[in-house]
């Protein structure tokens, strides 16, 4: 007589290839980041090459993170339905030869419906990325392989401004501005060389896709953003007023469509949480002033100052260093409230020195190295903020509602970035550097207020 033996369910082995396959996450989230702050650097490098409107600058930044911003959430959605290693491997594919015609762009036009393709293929890819770490690891190991995002994330914002200008000036080949697109190739190869190992995995429900509502949602920041590049923003036109009014009214429309529709980009219980709407507006506001800011102090040392694309880079390194250093500090000491109006005050001291260093004869004519302390402020102060606010945010939220938060506030971080760069780089273009910084103020300012309410 045979007897049945019974045994205790078994824990599954963890995933055999998990180690390679992280580094190919890790490395394509460093290269959407590289990628957005080298061309923030090049920029008016690039426009010394094609020709074209200054305030395209603003679009070769513009460009990137409006699609990045408007398609995230649909991008995950995607990899949700068709397989999360199937979507990245495709974004990956997409954002190297968007990077190649990038670098081949002969107008500044070409270059511009260029990087709207490399954004479209990064919001692809970042969504995946947690998707599939979260389908490698368990336990501790789940939360170590989490946590070695924020570091790469630091070194690519340390790097990239830094390699944008010692690429752009070591004009290699001839290459000029071309190889900071360029760079991307050898490391997306290495990605996808690297990508057969990760696993196939996809949400075990197959959820709907809202394209009417990413359409509006498109529609409505597009709208929104066009008519702030490049205009005098104390003076706008007629038909730039109707732009900016029928961007609201699309906006509108899709909000209302979000409350209606059986399958929102949103999970609709996120806004029953008191501080989720201020963080989405914390969020918008905080991005707006770093990115605007960024672009502030690159156009003013290349075309007011008469610094070099290298010394431009290079002075941005205290923001970057800065950056790095507080947030390893408060990721070592835990996400605590305080750290963000700590933060914020920090930011705030920065841009009040940046101010009074523009104001004065010498910034405008020299290298103004008294500028370099005050980015280091603004930096570290950046550090200490970002991750409580993130923390912040995510931590009273239930387990269903925190993939779809997270792609709310990085979409709104990327629209936040879109219009910092639109409203600083034109009040700069159409005023000073010194006006861009009082109006970065303002929106720290109008961070503080919102954040308090989280």
């Amino acid at each position: 007589m045979t007897t049945a033996s019974t045994h205790a369910p078994t824990t599954p082995p963890p995933y055999r290839r998990r180690r390679p396959a992280l580094l190919a996450l890790l490395l394509a989230e460093a290269m959407n980041l590289l990628d957005a702050t080298i061309v923030q650097v090049a920029g008016p490098a690039v426009h010394a090459g094609l020709g074209g409107s200054v305030s395209d600058v603003q679009w070769f930044s513009t460009a990137y993170t409006l699609p990045f911003a408007v398609l995230l959430i649909t991008g995950g959605r995607l990899g949700d339905i068709a397989g999360r290693r199937r979507l990245f491997v495709l974004g990956v594919t997409l954002f190297t030869a968007a990077s190649v015609a990038c670098a081949l762009a002969p107008t500044a036009g070409l270059l511009i419906a260029f990087r709207a393709v490399q954004g479209a293929a990064a919001a692809v890819i970042i969504p995946q990325t947690i998707g599939l770490i979260k389908a490698m690891f368990e336990g501790d190991e789940l939360s170590r392989a989490l946590g070695s995002i924020g570091p790469v994330m630091g070194l690519a914002a340390v790097c990239g401004p830094v390699l944008g200008g010692v690429l752009t000036h070591a004009d290699l080949f001839g290459l000029s501005w071309r190889a900071a697109f360029l760079v991307n190739v050898p490391v997306a190869l290495v990605v996808l060389g690297l990508a057969p190992k990760l696993p196939e995995n996809r949400a075990p429900h197959r959820p709907a896709l809202d394209w009417p509502g990413t359409a509006l949602a498109a529609t409505g920041t597009g709208l929104l953003v066009y008519p702030l590049i490049g205009t005098n923003l104390t003076e706008l036109p007629p038909h730039d007023w109707a732009l900016l009014a029928l961007g609201l009214l699309a906006l509108t429309a899709f909000a209302l469509h979000q409350r209606r529709t059986a399958a929102p980009l949103l999970e609709p219980t996120l806004f029953t949480h008191r501080g989720f709407p201020p963080a989405l507006a914390t969020s918008m506001a905080f991005f707006a002033v770093t990115n605007g800011l960024l672009t502030v102090v690159v156009l003013q040392l290349q075309l007011q100052a008469g610094q070099g694309v290298l010394a431009a880079g290079l002075s941005l390194t205290p923001w970057s260093v800065g950056l790095a250093v507080s947030s390893w500090l408060s990721g070592r000491r835990g996400a605590r409230r305080r750290m963000m109006p700590c933060g914020l005050a920090l930011v705030l001291t920065g841009l009040t020195a940046a101010a009074v260093v523009y104001a004065t004869t010498a910034a405008n004519t020299h290298f103004p190295w008294l500028l370099l302390p005050a980015l280091a402020l603004v930096g570290l102060g950046a550090g200490l903020f970002t991750p409580a606010f993130f923390t912040l945010a995510l931590r009273p939220l239930r387990p269903q509602e925190v993939g779809s938060a997270a792609g709310a506030l990085n979409a709104v971080q990327q629209l936040g970035a879109t219009l910092g760069v639109a409203v600083l780089g034109s009040t700069y273009l159409d005023g000073s550097a010194a006006a861009a910084c009082a109006v970065a103020m303002a929106l720290t300012a109008l961070c503080w207020a919102t954040s308090r309410r989280m």
